[in-house]
């Protein structure tokens, strides 16, 4: 009866620690539980926070990440929102705190000009060596006078 007893126990503290770190595991989500006062303000508000992106997550907007720098941010955007500020007012206003990087698309400008060139260039480059790997394989075979044994051939 204390095996019995003892099993279970180690079980049961077995599922219960398991359980504590599936919930541990578990990404905390970010909720928005503030609405804004009207249903356009809500619109710009949720179009607005899809548009900046997270500076501690990097690849996340503020609307998906559930860090506390992102939750200020929302606040942030929310208020310029209330106070009456333009959707670009309120970008100028990130981006004259964090820099363009702040921004999902970034303007084009000298500085940003990476971001835009970078992957049409890659692009370019990439299908100018795929076409002289083609065009070189393609001329080795058709240079290749070697004759194939017919034992090998049945391999």
């Amino acid at each position: 009866m204390r095996r019995l007893r003892a099993i279970f126990l180690a079980q049961f503290g077995a599922l219960m620690f398991g359980a504590l770190m599936l919930g541990a595991a578990l990404p905390s989500a970010a909720f928005d539980i503030e609405s804004m006062p009207t249903p356009a303000m809500q619109k710009r508000y949720d179009a607005m926070i899809h548009e900046l992106r997270c500076m501690q997550c990097q690849n996340q907007s503020i609307a998906d990440s559930p860090v506390g720098l992102a939750e200020d941010l929302r606040r942030d955007v929310r208020e310029q929102i209330i106070a009456g500020k333009t959707d670009a007012e309120i970008r100028a206003s990130m981006v004259d705190r964090y820099g363009n990087v702040i921004l999902f698309r970034p303007p084009f400008q000298g500085s940003t000009a990476w971001v835009w060139v970078a992957p049409v260039l890659l692009l370019i480059l990439g299908v100018f060596v795929a076409v002289r790997v083609v065009r070189k394989r393609t001329s080795m075979v058709a240079g290749d006078d070697s004759v194939v044994d017919t034992d090998e051939s049945s391999r």
